[in-house]
């Protein structure tokens, strides 16, 4: 059989110089379909995300928060470990989620009104819905 192309048949694949062959990957990439939607799917999953809202503290739950960081104040060079349960906002939709966290005690920043632990937690107080000394066995 004799053909037009007979004479480079059978000639090794011809590879460049200047540039490196492409990955199969890259290569398989070239045929993805277009996605015309950017985002959505993250927009959806957001959409999803439950947030509550922060709930509003009785008068006695307040003061028991007063009693329990005055506690904490007189231990403070202790370094204390405590246990919070607190409201932390979300910051792309209205409400947020309850955080409960156990670490140590630094110090309260009277003049922002946070609580600031060991570890660089800041705390707004307000946010705060129960708080006590943790003792570690």
């Amino acid at each position: 059989m004799s053909g037009k192309y007979d004479d480079i048949i059978d000639l090794p694949h011809p590879t460049s110089k200047k540039h490196p062959r492409m990955s199969r990957q890259n290569r398989a990439a070239q045929f993805s379909p277009f996605a015309a939607l950017t985002g959505y799917d993250a927009a959806i999953q957001e959409t999803e995300r439950n947030t509550e809202k922060k709930r509003i503290l009785s008068e006695d739950a307040i003061a028991e928060i007063n009693e329990n960081l005055q506690l904490i104040q007189e231990k403070k060079n202790e370094h204390p470990y405590v246990h919070i349960t607190y409201f932390e906002k979300d910051i792309k939709k209205d409400g947020g989620k309850y955080q409960t966290i156990i670490c140590q005690y630094k110090h309260i920043d009277e003049r922002k009104n946070i609580l600031i632990t060991i570890d660089g937690n800041e705390i707004p107080i307000e946010d705060i819905s129960s708080i006590y000394l943790y003792e570690i066995d």
